[in-house]
């Protein structure tokens, strides 16, 4: 008898993203840290300098995989938005609400001396 497999499509097969995303932080996480060492031998003099610049390339690694895998599966990383304004322009009027900029004293001093 044979095996019926059904085949997954790649949009939501989770264990190949698992394999890629494993992969792909792995791989950041050794050449960012090993780029980090590089960079901390050729800058840096004392060992707690050369450790923190290793520390920093491995977080570095690990956040960029971070986020292509947030991408991969179908999330995004938490975005830092402006709030939003509610100020509004009366009816009729055409003025843009948001802030007004104006001229200060001084600048209106500058403009007036010439």
């Amino acid at each position: 008898m044979a095996e019926k497999k059904e085949i997954v499509p790649p949009k939501y097969d989770l264990d190949a993203k698992w394999d890629a995303c494993l992969d792909l932080t792995v791989r950041r996480f050794v050449y960012s840290s090993l780029a980090g060492a590089f960079g901390g031998l050729l800058l840096f003099r004392t060992p707690v300098t050369r450790w923190a610049s290793v520390a920093f390339g491995a977080g570095v690694g690990i956040g960029s995989a971070y986020t292509d895998c947030s991408r991969l599966f179908d999330g995004s990383p938490a975005k830092v938005t402006a709030p939003k304004s509610t100020e509004t322009a009366a009816p009729g009027s055409t003025e843009t609400p948001g802030p007004k900029i104006t001229e200060t004293s001084a600048v209106q001093e500058a403009g007036t001396e010439n």
